[in-house]
């Protein structure tokens, strides 16, 4: 009797356990962390829909809608950002598949890899702009694979998700020329046709709604990123609409290659403890199939151009960025969404590594989201940014609800964070004290004008003397210490050695008419 082999086992099982997996670990890790600043920031722009705002484009608005469901909740806030992560795995594993993943063992490694980098444990947690841009650019490029196999069409459905992405940051743009490089390679006669160029099309007309807006806010948001992405000092820009934008002094051959070893350090630490064996790969089996006995190369032909776009133009532009002017080490990071596809195979023979990896990742990101919700771990000081970012904000929106007077913040974070724990909280950005930013609009909170202000209002900063209030003159203050695991204290020592924040609050009155008094 003839022998038939036995067919491969499905990979989808092993997938829905593994999505379930993450999205369980996500949610939960949502459910302990409070909010921290940027989060906070965002959310408060939930409230306050519009298509553009100071800092980003609105996608990242529309994913904190939860926030309206209960305030104070970071759950609530953030269920929109767990879902688009949730989305964005299930995108990557029908991409990695399409994409000649079919082995269970390959597709499955490869949802790992995506999944357990520092940066993907993070992006199903943190709602930042990030999110929104992975799940864009997750679709394009499923999209953009499904097109170059050929259903064409699939370039309008594409464009679709590139636009959804600029509306979500501007990064996305970074998938043109993937695009192009993969049509060219793969593909050229789809140039002929009008599916490519539809897709174009339809990707600028979903994202015409901000740039409407950036035309009429005299081009406020591409501005400032373009400042902050190229070293640029953006000015008073909420102040002021024709603020100039003046060049930073430029680096020395030194300096640059400085900036470029940061970069690429900083793009190794987002694979975390999965870093070993991706250095191991590099240096022992380079150029080799790392299981002799296995089947060769699987990415498909259609789609090996693609990914590798994907992958490397991401990292390559902003290693160039990185030569003139710092960049953080988030900034590329959608390359690690094509990544994963095409280190599946060669990894084959350190699956133990990756795993042994990956499971360190998630230990040591679970560790510090406990110590977060908790404090309860010996971190040193250097490494406390999470309890900083998120510690004692719900008591001193508490106590400074209670006030007999309004209150307004220094800085941009402070008044966002009072104002996810107190959404009823009267509260904005005092300007000209710290970077501008989208509470100096007027568009998510009143805007405060120094000139109008009647006073007496209360001014929470972490000054140790009150700032210059041009108009105003400080007649009291009041110190607040917040330490770990303790509730927020008040005196004129703190109760603790280190405390995590040290605030106060001045109390300013309008001065006398035509007299200005330093505080």
């Amino acid at each position: 009797m003839p022998v038939h082999p036995r067919p491969a086992p499905s990979p989808w099982p092993l997938v829905a356990g593994l999505i379930l997996a993450m999205t369980l670990w996500h949610l939960g890790a949502a459910v302990l962390l409070p909010v921290t600043q940027d989060e906070a920031y965002y959310f408060d722009w939930a409230r306050s829909l519009s298509w553009g705002y100071f800092d980003h484009p609105p996608g990242v608005a529309a994913v904190g809608l939860g926030t309206r469901l209960a305030a104070g909740s970071a759950l609530a806030a953030r269920l929109g950002g767990l879902l688009a992560g949730t989305l964005t795995l299930v995108l990557l594993a029908r991409l990695y598949y399409h994409s000649g993943l079919v082995r269970r063992d390959d597709l499955g490694l490869a949802l790992v890899l995506a999944f357990a980098t520092l940066a993907g444990l993070a992006g199903g947690l943190l709602t930042t702009p990030d999110t929104p841009l992975a799940l864009a650019w997750a679709l394009a490029l499923h999209e953009g694979e499904r097109a170059l196999a050929g259903q064409r069409r699939r370039w309008l459905t594409a464009g679709l998700a590139t636009g959804l992405g600029l509306l979500g940051k501007y990064n996305m743009v970074l998938i043109g020329p993937v695009f192009l490089w993969a049509i060219l390679w793969c593909d050229p006669r789809a140039l002929r046709t009008p599916w490519p160029w539809l897709g174009g099309l339809l990707a600028v007309l979903v994202f015409a709604p901000n740039l409407l807006w950036n035309l009429d806010h005299d081009w406020l948001t591409l501005r400032f990123q373009f400042g902050h992405g190229f070293a640029l000092d953006p000015g008073a820009l909420a102040g002021t609409a024709s603020a100039a934008i003046e060049p930073a002094a430029p680096a020395s051959w030194w300096g640059r290659i400085g900036g470029l070893l940061r970069y690429l350090g900083g793009q190794l630490g987002l694979w975390g403890l999965l870093a070993p064996a991706l250095i191991a790969l590099a240096v022992t089996r380079i150029g080799r199939r790392a299981d002799p006995g296995g089947p060769g190369p699987v990415i498909a032909a259609h789609a090996r151009p693609l990914l590798q776009a994907a992958a490397l133009f991401p990292l390559g532009f902003f290693a160039l960025v990185a030569l003139g002017s710092e960049v953080e080490a988030n900034w590329p990071a959608v390359y690690l969404l094509a990544a994963p596809a095409l280190l599946a195979a060669p990894l084959r023979g350190l699956r133990r590594w990756v795993l042994a990896g990956a499971a360190a990742n998630l230990l040591l990101v679970s560790l510090y989201v406990y110590h977060g919700a908790t404090g309860a771990l010996p971190l040193p000081d250097s490494q406390n940014r999470i309890l900083r970012e998120s510690h004692g904000f719900r008591d001193l929106a508490t106590l400074l609800a209670g006030l007999d007077a309004p209150v307004y913040a220094d800085r941009y974070q402070l008044t966002a964070m009072l104002r996810f724990y107190q959404p009823g909280l009267p509260i904005s950005q005092w300007p000209g004290l710290t970077r501008p930013s989208e509470y100096l609009l007027g568009q998510i909170a009143p805007r405060v004008d120094p000139a109008t202000q009647p006073g007496p209002f209360w001014l929470v900063t972490r000054r140790p003397v009150p700032p210059t209030l041009p108009g105003f003159t400080s007649v009291g203050s009041r110190t607040l210490y917040d330490c770990a695991g303790a509730p927020l204290a008040e005196g004129a020592a703190p109760p603790c050695a280190k405390p995590l924040h040290e605030w106060h609050l001045y109390r300013f009155e309008k001065s006398p008419a035509g007299r200005f008094f330093e505080p």
